[in-house]
């Protein structure tokens, strides 16, 4: 006897086979009892599958209306890990159509409360940039936090939370979101994944937009309270994310001279390396940061374009090192 997970994916399957079958022939195609079927029957509704039954000498079973393709047997959690594994494949070259296509479907077979939160994920999500480069490890999230925080954004319901920076981490990669002895309320926007970091835009108490990393966060009792949404202008959340961390987060920072129109410069970089700031017509600032002195010096030696950096010490150094080897290399 199959268990009875398998059984009544089993019975589901044979279910969408034809439009009716008799308890007993359902019995004996699983081989138990009719009770038995009586009973999956009733998990499946439980469940949010609609069954429907026909008493009587021509009774019988059949999928209700909305049960035309195969079921997935999901619970909570995997439907959201599927969802979000879905969404942020979606954000890879080549990927994009497949993975709105399989999230469709898998939306189309879900019980309508599953379907309500894999859909809150996939239309509260952004994908960021998969080409600048990040070797710090990612943590792992729960899919429980991510689907309260979506269906937050869904209702537009205020969120409070603690939200606890690691001391190894105050430096790296947090966001303009700040620590605090209370807990924080704040009008939750969009969540944005880049590099397997999750973040969330947000207006905190001070109407400011913010941004906060998902794993640093421990929610509080859902309010239940709505708010007015105000969204930024230009649905500019994944972009907003990108620049707060490339100026307030990363290991190392720097801010660079470059000898060249800030237009010139922003047509050649992408917002996850920084921010730049005008000078005059033939002068800017790009303020940018990575984990590593050896990334900075990638991402400037790409522009193409005359530079001076005065700081940090280290970095000075080792673009001198650099270009001390670069000449080796041609004399």
């Amino acid at each position: 006897m199959l268990e009875t997970s398998s059984r009544l994916l089993s019975l589901l399957a044979l279910l969408q086979t034809r439009p009716a079958w008799t308890g007993a022939e359902l019995a004996d195609r699983l081989e138990v009892t009719t009770r038995t079927i009586r009973n999956d029957v009733d998990r499946l509704r439980e469940l949010g599958y609609p069954v429907d039954a026909m008493r009587g000498p021509a009774g019988h079973y059949k999928l209700g209306v909305g049960a035309k393709l195969p079921p997935l047997l999901l619970d909570d959690e995997e439907a959201v890990a599927v969802a979000v594994g879905l969404r942020t494949g979606a954000g890879l070259a080549g990927m994009e159509e497949s993975s709105v296509r399989a999230l469709t479907k898998l939306e189309q077979v879900l019980p309508h409360r599953l379907r309500r939160q894999v859909k809150a994920v996939h239309q509260a999500t952004s994908q960021g940039p998969e080409n600048t480069g990040s070797n710090v490890e990612a943590p792992e999230i729960d899919p429980a936090l991510l689907s309260t925080i979506a269906a937050c954004i869904r209702d537009q319901h205020y969120l409070r939370f603690d939200y606890e920076v690691p001391p190894e981490a105050l430096s790296r990669d947090a966001g303009s979101g700040r620590t605090s002895n209370l807990p924080l309320l704040v009008q939750p926007y969009r969540l944005v994944s880049w590099h397997r970091f999750w973040y969330v835009v947000a207006r905190d108490e001070h109407n400011e937009w913010r941004t906060y990393r998902a794993d640093w966060m421990s929610l509080r009792m859902a309010t239940g309270m709505r708010y007015d949404a105000r969204p930024m202008p230009d649905d500019d959340y994944t972009d907003f994310v990108l620049r707060d961390v490339a100026s307030t987060g990363w290991k190392v920072h720097a801010r660079i001279t470059v000898f060249a129109p800030a237009a010139e410069v922003l047509s050649r970089i992408h917002a996850a390396v920084g921010v730049v700031e005008a000078v005059d017509e033939e002068t800017c600032v790009l303020v940018t940061g990575s984990d590593s002195l050896e990334m900075i010096a990638v991402y400037v030696g790409m522009l193409g374009l005359d530079f001076r950096i005065d700081g940090p010490p280290g970095l000075v150094e080792h673009l001198r090192t650099l270009g001390e080897r670069y000449l080796r290399a041609i004399s």
